[in-house]
């Protein structure tokens, strides 16, 4: 059963990842070029008209949405037959990337009914598709003895939504400092003669890749909406973590390396969302920041159970 599941989401996400590289010439032949995206994006972060990246919605066959349903069902079952088989939990760092990638590309399902996000879908489903088949690698074997307990059940899903939630945000953040990067090259590219205006260079997979993304003001709202709830949610399971550590996890709360990194990316993503509100922190500066806190937050669980697991081969 395992195995078949491993396979079905393997094959969903290869043909979701198939049709989105497939697919993205004609988007970009839809937007007027290859320059088109990189126009709009212009255009609106200047307070000017958005261009076609900017609709509503992704304009997806009802096909494609069937089958994200499929594949994220899929990959939710394939999570719950390996981390709880029989009355047991087994888990480790591959898992919980697996889940955090799992919710993350729910998320971009969801968001997917609003915004275009063609662009962010080339990137996220095959990292899913990658982080799905990890634990046929490191399959770990931490047993936890608390998992019954309702409290943990808890703890650990608001934990895991948390994660899904700065994951997809930290994919958000990378793709806008590439995409500001191109808007700049493309500004102070030099006019070509006759017509007055600048062009992207041709034949640049990665410029045409990035110009199936939204406008940056429109990915920019999207992300601290991501961080705003993300933050609520790592608050409410730092707070259950401390307040019944003893009763989730048998033991009374200690500092440990788990929890200094999670105390720490929470207060770097407090502090964005404050300069956010207060000092309207925006641009590079605000995403090199969202990217290092979620690589603190890495380090809170996946990070340490990697180094135990893989490197220090202590399970």
């Amino acid at each position: 059963m395992v195995i078949v599941l491993y396979a079905l989401t393997a094959l969903l996400y290869c043909g979701l990842a198939f049709h989105g590289w497939v697919t993205r010439n004609p988007r970009l032949a839809a937007a007027g070029g290859p320059a088109g995206g990189a126009a709009s994006a212009v255009l609106t972060a200047n307070g000017g008209p958005a261009g076609v990246a900017g609709g509503r919605g992704e304009a997806q066959p009802g096909w494609w949405h069937l089958l994200m349903a499929a594949v994220l069902t899929s990959h939710g079952m394939l999570l719950h037959e390996t981390i709880f088989p029989a009355d047991r939990m087994m888990f480790g760092f591959a898992f919980a990337l697996s889940a955090m990638l799992w919710l993350g590309v729910g998320i971009y399902w969801i968001e997917s009914f609003f915004f275009s996000l063609a662009g962010l879908g080339l990137i996220v489903i095959p990292v899913a598709l990658v982080a799905s088949l990890m634990p046929l690698a490191f399959p770990g074997s931490q047993i936890l003895g608390y998992a019954a307990q309702p409290l943990f059940k808890l703890h650990f899903i608001i934990a895991n939504v948390a994660y899904g939630l700065f994951t997809l945000a930290a994919f958000h953040a990378f793709l806008m400092l590439m995409a500001e990067r191109r808007l700049h090259g493309f500004k102070h590219t030099p006019a070509r003669p006759g017509n007055g205006t600048a062009k992207a260079p041709a034949n640049e997979w990665l410029g045409r890749w990035l110009d199936l993304l939204p406008p940056l003001l429109t990915l920019e709202k999207l992300l601290f909406r991501l961080i705003g709830a993300g933050f609520v949610l790592l608050t409410l399971t730092i707070a259950s973590g401390l307040l019944f550590s003893e009763e989730l996890f048998g033991r009374a709360f200690r500092l440990d390396h788990k929890t200094v990194f999670a105390l720490i990316s929470w207060a770097m993503f407090g502090g964005i969302l404050a300069g956010r509100h207060f000092r309207g922190w925006r641009g590079r500066v605000a995403l090199r920041w969202v990217i290092a806190s979620f690589g603190i937050l890495l380090l809170a669980y996946v990070g340490s159970r990697f180094v135990i697991e893989v490197i220090l081969h202590r399970l």
